[in-house]
Order: C-alpha cells, then sequence, then structure tokens
C-alpha cells in the first residue's frame, strides 16, 4: 500500500481524536466499554501510512479487539506498544470534559492523555514519514484492550502467538525514565461461609465474620513471612505488598454472620510465581481451619499478571539507558510486559508523562514531554529498525 502520510491528522489532532472516543475498561460491568472504535481509528491511520494491519478479536470478550500493524518484514524489530482502554472517571471531579482535549499551560488534558492514549499519537506522529523501504527490520505498533482491568487483550496475544519482534518498547508515563522491571498483581478474595441463627445464642450458628478476623490475621502474618522471605533493593519498596481492599458481611446486627468475603491486593516481586503464592495461602488456611466448622474458599478476582524483569544486559535496555541519560529503573505498578517477554521480546517500559497523573481527575500530559518522546523513538526505530541486527 501506498503511504499518505497527508491523511493523517497533526499529533494534537490525532491525540484529541483519541481521547474523544471513550473506551472505559472496568471489572464493573455498568461502566465497560467496548475500544473498537480505538482501534479502527488508529488501524485507519496505519493503513495510511502503508503498515499491514491486523485486528485481532479477544475471545474472552468479543467487543474489544487488538491491533497488530506492521511496517517491513524480518525476524528481528521493533515494536512500539500500549493498551487503547481507559479507566472509568467521575467527570463531575474534572475542571474540563475529560472526553475533549483540553491544551493550557503547557498541558493536554484528557481521560488517556497520560495512561496512555496520547503514546499513540506521539508515535504515529514520530514515524509518519517512514516508508518501507527505509527499513531493514519490522517496526510493528501494538494497540491492545483491557490492560486496566483483565489484561484480557495481552493474554489473546499469547494464544495468537503475535506479535513476533525481537525488542519492544511499552509507552506507559514513565517521565522519559526507562524501567526494567516491575512487580506483578494479584487480587484475591477469601469467602468464610458459616450458619445464620438468632444472635441471642451463639450456639444457634456459626459466625463467618469472626472467621474472617482468623483469616486476617494469617494473611497478616503471611504478608510478613513473604516479605522475610522476599527482598529485592532495586524497587522503592524492596518487599512484596499485601493491601486490605474490600470487605462485606452479614446482613443485620442480631443475626449471626452467615457470609463474609474479604479481596486483597499483593504486589509480588520477580520471582515469586502466582500460582505457587495462591497455593501456599490456600495450605495455610485449610491448615488453620482443618477443625472449623466454617467454611472457607481462596479465590482469585483476576487471573493475574506475573512480575516483568528484563535484563539490564538486554540491548534495548542498555540503549534506552544511554538515550536517556537515567538508568533503568524498577517500578510498583504493573504492564503489559510480561506478556510481551513470554511472546520473546526484551521490554522495557518508556513513555511521557508521569504515572501520579494517571487514574485521577485532570490527568494530563506535559507538553515538554512530547519531543524528547519523539527524538527518543526516532533513535530507537533508527538503531533497531534501519539498522541491520546481529543475530542472537
Amino acid at each position: 500500500m501506498q503511504a499518505n502520510s497527508s491523511k493523517i491528522p497533526s499529533l494534537v489532532g490525532m491525540m484529541a481524536e483519541l481521547i474523544a472516543r471513550p473506551s472505559i475498561s472496568s471489572v464493573s460491568p455498568e461502566f465497560d466499554q467496548s475500544n473498537q472504535s480505538v482501534i479502527d481509528l488508529l488501524a485507519s491511520w496505519l493503513a495510511d501510512l502503508g503498515f499491514q494491519i491486523e485486528i485481532t478479536a479477544v475471545a474472552a470478550q468479543p467487543q474489544k479487539s487488538n491491533l497488530i500493524a506492521t511496517l517491513g518484514k524480518g525476524p528481528g524489530g521493533l515494536v512500539l506498544s500500549g493498551h487503547t482502554d481507559t479507566v472509568p472517571c467521575i467527570e463531575q471531579r474534572w475542571n474540563s470534559d475529560p472526553f475533549r482535549l483540553d491544551e493550557r499551560d503547557g498541558r493536554f488534558y484528557g481521560l488517556g492523555t497520560t495512561d496512555m492514549k496520547g503514546f499513540f499519537a506521539v508515535a504515529i506522529d514520530t514515524i509518519r514519514n517512514l516508508t518501507e523501504k527505509d527499513l531493514q527490520q519490522p517496526l510493528i505498533i501494538l494497540a491492545t484492550s483491557d490492560e486496566e482491568s483483565s489484561m484480557d487483550g495481552a493474554r489473546a496475544l499469547l494464544e495468537l502467538g503475535k506479535p513476533r519482534a525481537r525488542y519492544a518498547v511499552i509507552g506507559e508515563p514513565t517521565n522519559l525514565r526507562p524501567v526494567h522491571a516491575h512487580k506483578g498483581m494479584m487480587m484475591e478474595a477469601v469467602r468464610v461461609r458459616g450458619q445464620s441463627g438468632h444472635s441471642s445464642d451463639p450456639r444457634l450458628g456459626h459466625n463467618a465474620m469472626e472467621g474472617m478476623t482468623e483469616v486476617l490475621n494469617e494473611l497478616l502474618a503471611w504478608r510478613a513471612d513473604l516479605q522475610q522471605r522476599y527482598q529485592d533493593p532495586v524497587f522503592e519498596v524492596a518487599v512484596p505488598t499485601l493491601n486490605l481492599g474490600h470487605i462485606h458481611g452479614g446482613d443485620n446486627p442480631n443475626r449471626i454472620c452467615a457470609e463474609c468475603e474479604l479481596h486483597f491486593d499483593l504486589r509480588p516481586l520477580p520471582g515469586m510465581p502466582l500460582h505457587n503464592l495462591r497455593e501456599e495461602f490456600r495450605q495455610r488456611l485449610a491448615t488453620h481451619f482443618a477443625s472449623s466448622p466454617l467454611d472457607v474458599e481462596l479465590f482469585p478476582l483476576i487471573e493475574g499478571t506475573h512480575a516483568m524483569l528484563t535484563e539490564k544486559n538486554s540491548a534495548i535496555v542498555t540503549a534506552c539507558e544511554q538515550l536517556t541519560g537515567y538508568p533503568a529503573e524498577a517500578a510498583a505498578y504493573c504492564t503489559e510486559g510480561p506478556y510481551l517477554n513470554e511472546l520473546g521480546m526484551e521490554s522495557v517500559v518508556l513513555g511521557p508523562g508521569r504515572i501520579d497523573q494517571a487514574h485521577r481527575p485532570d490527568e494530563f500530559l506535559p507538553g515538554e514531554n512530547i519531543q524528547p518522546m519523539q527524538d527518543l523513538l526516532s533513535a530507537l526505530v533508527k538503531e533497531f529498525c534501519l539498522q541491520p541486527q546481529p543475530p542472537r
């Protein structure tokens, strides 16, 4: 296909069009939306630039899709990756319409400007003049769904076995500093079932809420045990964290509580497999409640995401360190990096904006980040796509 960059809006125009298309993902069905309009928009721009377009369905959520847009051919190459979904928002808490790009004081405001629709506009504007004949290794733009909730988009890529490339840059907001490692994410639930009865006589039932206090004590003891066993000083918070986030049980003060449920969040370090952690705590609960009349169940709220670790001697990490002037860092948040690494890529997280602007009212992308990010992307494309790559 003949490239035609004249059809593509300006960088600010692209950002405005992306922000104007809501694509919220949420574990709550009342907030969840399709990302298809954003995928179609990106696909149309990239097709005009000569990219080969592949839109793939996400089997777990048929209303959502991923986009793999490829320019050039070969076994190596570079992926520029981002997610098309945003978190929900409460419009009344914003000082401007979250679905309209608002530029003021050198900042671009809107839902997803930083996390992370703005990255697509920056990346596409950077490479708009490239043609296939310029490339010795392929350049791939990857746009995924549901990163903010289920990670179903990234998991669908694993099932598909695509894209295939040697390196990947994930444009999450890192304040233009490379991130080579981050913690994983688990969201788990414990449900305790007992027997209701009249509160005047405890013998008439088995109180699930009282049983949950034992679960809480076991969880806190397990957290202390994990934090003693696992430590990594490259992380600002050097231990795995466990947060007690939600609890609900019972229905009336004069009834023995029959059911109580707790939700918690666990952020493991690299080298802590999720299935091992689940089984370890399941065994602790089974041992503790072995002779109890209460029924105690542990189950995942989401499948969870492993921690990410790309070795610091990777060519992509080294290149990003040299170009930015900053050593690669470790982050507490979670990205799609582990899935791309599992596909065989060496991945680094590097993008404009700051993570503290994500998931909050009046989210903005600093205008001063845009040109430096474009310079970084131009240099990375030159190194990993415009030049021959040595064999692995």
